[in-house]
């Protein structure tokens, strides 16, 4: 039997893959969290055989809570479960010790493979993110802007694309105002970008948006 926490912010995601999960013989969902704090609190209590973690949740998350887990747990899988499609992001997580990455546009049958595989050890990546990885990210030799962002940085960046203001993403991530503006401005400088609307564009240009 393969114990699972499942972490993710969105009670709707939780409640449809512990009913879905339900369904496998082999599986058994034995804890939820909603944020990276309650992860930490529930891996202390009761270690799973898999946690299945989404990341992008508020406070600590993605590679930051990633590198913690592993610091605490080094021989905990981690299978990453996500909205974003691109190499880059498969990368980072991946890079910060994951075991596997599948999207949440992935069928259910996807999924389960990927939680054996991974729980027994393995790694699994769905092969179109697979290929974006080869080609997006290994062969990449030209050195793009955004590949020199902090992970925490990126994460500003993403959400400064999709709209939020400053004080939206200070809030969601439990982080200062003053903190976020110079998030802001740092990879503003380190993608050479003066204002909000160039960094739509560069998100546009280089597939980053969601």
């Amino acid at each position: 039997m393969i114990r699972l926490m499942i972490a993710d912010d969105h009670a709707i995601v939780r409640g449809g893959l512990r009913q879905l999960l339900s369904l496998a013989p082999d599986i058994e969902v034995r804890a939820e969290a909603v944020d990276g704090a309650q992860v930490l609190e529930g891996l202390r209590r009761e270690l799973p055989d898999l946690l299945l973690l989404d990341i992008n949740m508020p406070g600590l998350s993605g590679p930051d809570l990633i590198t913690r887990i592993k610091s605490h747990w080094p021989a905990l899988p981690i299978l990453v479960l996500s909205m974003h499609n691109e190499g880059q992001v498969a990368a980072r997580v991946l890079k910060a010790g994951a075991s596997g990455y599948v999207t949440k546009d992935s069928e259910m049958e996807v999924l389960l493979t990927a939680i054996r595989k991974v729980a027994g050890g393995g790694k699994f990546i769905v092969p179109e993110l697979a290929e974006k990885l080869v080609f997006d990210v290994s062969l990449s030799g030209d050195g793009l802007p955004h590949q020199n962002l902090s992970d925490r940085e990126m994460e500003v960046f993403r959400m400064l694309v999709a709209g939020q203001g400053v004080n939206e993403i200070a809030e969601q991530l439990c982080i200062s105002n003053k903190t976020v503006s110079t998030h802001k401005t740092r990879l503003m400088e380190k993608l050479n970008i003066g204002n909000t609307a160039e960094l739509v564009r560069y998100a546009m240009q280089h597939g980053l948006l969601n």
